[in-house]
């Protein structure tokens, strides 16, 4: 398997060069955040290996012993403690050594799921960490690794041979870059089995693990759709706080993510029902589902990129009214809607959609972005009025 650079490199050597803070990498299982640490780190330690632990459970000072923390540099070492968020006394264990040694050392900190959940309550890390959320392969990425110097890009064709891996395995590392129909299956089932096996088990103490295997195999089959909580809870015969609970807990582990609707009233948007995502589109068996959850795995890369490089604070919504019209996505910057997109496997036909959203919205873009449409040179972020734009001009504009 080819080792290419990845862009969240270049995004980590410009937090190491610009800020002391930790910078907590957070990401789905198998996205490549141990390779892309190791390749920056020059000490590391991983909570998985025995010897390692026994080192961390002795805290901050045995840890800055086994750092050579005590020995003259001309800059501060570069440390990785990977998959620290298995431990339950992390963020207590990097409080007392980031305010102890953290002029002697700068720290990467990755973790599969749980390193973002703490931000919803009260944060003894506060201000001592900068979040960088790591994501699979995209066009964008496989068209430029370097650091982006705002949201949108120049427009470049995308290789075939990569365009046809993204869509045929998917944008995780290994499967993206062996391209192999037979290994990406065996991947696929692998990676499903350690997500409903060990994680939940390890992090989440779910005991029915049975019911909740079978919530995964109806949430795989549901990417594009909108989830009507009551109708899931009754399908899997448990109570609709438990199907709501499940769910937030899958897309916390990264299996898949929820997009709401947006509307200016945020109460409106969070008692409507939200759209559900895979991470990994690969396995879609239907070209359509395929292909709009490809395109929203892009958006949300771009999105959280985005607002980890403090480009801005955007989100990723839909749109959807009282008449049933709908359009796919709209990215919000700043809490004003930007651009809308709606996605297409063939179809050229615009959808009346855009146009009427846009109008409600005063979205400055509104996009019908077609999958099977061949590259052209253009930048679609030059048009203000609705307009068809090939997926691959659009795509490789994000990150």
């Amino acid at each position: 398997m080819n080792e290419r650079p990845r862009l969240y490199a270049a995004v980590l050597w410009d937090h190491l060069e610009r800020h002391r803070q930790m910078a907590l990498v957070s990401g789905p299982r198998q996205v490549g955040k141990t390779t892309v640490c190791r390749s920056i780190g020059e000490a590391y330690l991983n909570w998985d290996n025995t010897d390692d632990r026994r080192r961390l459970l002795r805290g901050p000072a045995s840890l800055a012993e086994v750092l050579q923390l005590d020995r003259l540099r001309a800059r501060p070492l570069v440390a990785v403690l990977d998959e620290l968020h298995k431990y339950t006394k992390w963020k207590a264990l990097l409080k007392g050594f980031f305010d102890t040694h953290g002029d002697r050392v700068r720290l990467i900190v990755t973790g599969s799921s749980r390193l973002d959940v703490f931000r919803r309550g009260g944060d003894s890390l506060m201000g001592r960490y900068l979040l960088y959320r790591m994501h699979p392969w995209s066009v964008g990425e496989c068209l430029r690794t370097g650091l982006p110097a705002g949201e949108i890009q120049t427009p470049a064709e995308p290789a075939p041979a990569d365009w046809e891996a993204l869509w045929e395995h998917g944008g995780f590392p290994e499967p993206f870059l062996r391209r192999d129909s037979r290994f990406t299956r065996r991947w696929r089932s692998l990676r499903q089995e350690q997500l409903s096996r060990e994680d939940l088990r390890e992090l989440a103490q779910v005991a029915d693990l049975g019911t909740m295997e079978v919530l995964m195999q109806l949430l795989a089959e549901r990417s594009g759709q909108q989830l009507v909580y009551s109708n899931l809870a009754q399908e899997i015969q448990v109570a609709v706080d438990t199907a709501k609970r499940w769910i937030d807990l899958l897309g916390r582990m990264h299996y898949g993510f929820i997009v709401r609707p947006w509307f200016a009233n945020v109460a409106k948007a969070l008692r409507k029902e939200p759209k559900w995502f895979l991470r990994d589109w690969s396995g879609l068996a239907e070209d359509g589902a395929r292909a709009e959850t490809l395109v929203a795995c892009h958006l949300l890369k771009s999105v959280e990129g985005w607002t980890d490089l403090g480009i801005g604070d955007f989100e990723l919504r839909y749109l959807r009214d009282k008449q049933k019209r709908e359009v796919d996505f709209l990215v919000v910057r700043d809490r004003k809607p930007w651009f809308l997109v709606e996605v297409k496997l063939s179809d050229t036909t615009l959808s009346p959609s855009l146009a009427h959203f846009q109008a409600q919205t005063k979205a400055p873009h509104a996009f019908q972005v077609v999958i099977n449409l061949p590259y052209e040179p253009a930048d679609c972020f030059k048009a203000g009025q609705p307009v068809v734009v090939p997926a691959k001009t659009f795509l490789s504009q994000l990150l």
